[in-house]
Order: C-alpha cells, then structure tokens, then sequence
C-alpha cells in the first residue's frame, strides 16, 4: 500500500499526504491476491479522493509496476490476463458461483510455488485434470508444485471434491487456500460442519460469492 501511494503521488505530482487505515480479513499467504488488492485498492481509492481522473490504461501500468498480479485488481471484474500479468481484459462468466474457502494454517512463498514448477511432478491419487462446472473450465497449473511439497492440500482437495455440495475445487493461486465451487441450493453450513469433523476443528473457512 505505501510503494503504491508513493507511486500515485510521482505519477500525479502530488505533494499531498494521505493516512491508510487497513483492516485485513484475508489471511496471509492464502492465494487471495490480499496484498495486491490492498494495492489496486490504494490506487483506486487515491484516484477518486483526489479526483486526479488517471483513466484504467494509467492505473493498469501503475499496477504493474508493484507486481505482476495488482493490475488483475483494477477493473473489479473477473479477468483474463497475459504477459506477465499486466495485460488484463475483463470476461463475463456464464454464472455466479457461492464459494467455499478453505485454508490450513499455513501459507505458501508464491515465488517458490513458480520456482518449483518445471521440476515438480504429481503426486499420485490426486486428479489435476481441468474440471468443467456449469460453464466454466477451471484449472491451475501451480497445484503440481505445491501438492508436491504440501501434500494436505492436495488432500483437502480431493476430499471436498467428493462432498455432493461441492461442483469443482481447485487451489487458489500459489495456495494455500482450495476454493469450493457451491453447487445451487446447498447448505454451506452443513459441509463446513464435516471440514471441521474430517479435517480439522480449527481450519479457517469463508463463504463468498463471485462479482
């Protein structure tokens, strides 16, 4: 947040200071995107306060100077991104999905996840194919290297996957949050109740919907 108000102030020649006050409710090191939403968040957020009117090709190139993934925050969409992130065009998906979240206390270096990807291999047991729900295909390739070391994700995986609630589950980024795909109608309640009983008491979970 603070490299993204300094480089607001540089692009806009601002002199004016600003207090931040974050209340964080994503955890650290979950693949949520919570530190480059924070951010894409700042950026958005300096933008109208000062009215400085940068258009969203100015913010995307301003996000993309902090990292490789803040530019996917800009347009408050879902998205399709390429280069190294910093090309972003928005998509509409064919629904909106109830998500479960699931993370174990632990947290996983998103540089080491891609530093481990050419070497990594899967592990056996655990389905890596793409899954189609309700018209959307999901997949991420950074499951093998992470499953590899962090075998209880591959685990959690796999487990929710056979829960009748659920419709696809994958990890969330570089992890170590597995998301849930909600099929229509379902109790979320009841399934996080059977998390806590056959995985862990203490697991962190959240229920969101997609934009």
């Amino acid at each position: 947040m603070v490299r993204a108000a300094r480089l607001f102030q540089q692009a806009t020649k601002s002199a004016a200071g600003v207090e931040i006050t974050l209340e964080k409710k994503i955890p650290h090191g979950a693949g949520l995107g919570g530190g480059s939403s924070d951010a894409a968040t700042t950026l958005l957020g300096l933008n109208e306060l000062f009215e400085t009117r940068l258009d969203q090709r100015v913010l995307l190139q301003l996000a993309a100077q902090i990292g490789s993934d803040v530019p996917f925050f800009i347009p408050g969409s879902a998205a399709a991104c390429r280069g190294r992130g910093e090309i972003v065009e928005p998509v509409k998906l064919p629904a909106s999905f109830d998500l479960l979240l699931v993370k174990p206390d632990f947290g996983v270096p998103t540089p080491w996840a891609y530093g481990r990807w050419k070497e990594s291999r899967e592990l056996p047991g655990v389905d890596y194919a793409p899954q189609e729900y309700s018209g959307v295909r999901f997949r991420n390739d950074l499951e093998r290297p992470v499953f590899e070391k962090f075998v209880l994700l591959g685990y959690i995986k796999t487990w929710l996957r056979r829960q009748p609630e659920v419709g696809a589950a994958l990890l969330s980024g570089s992890g170590s949050t597995i998301f849930a795909v909600l099929r229509d109608g379902v109790e979320a309640e009841k399934l996080m109740a059977r998390v806590r009983q056959n995985l862990d008491a203490s697991i962190w979970m959240h229920v969101c919907t997609t934009a």
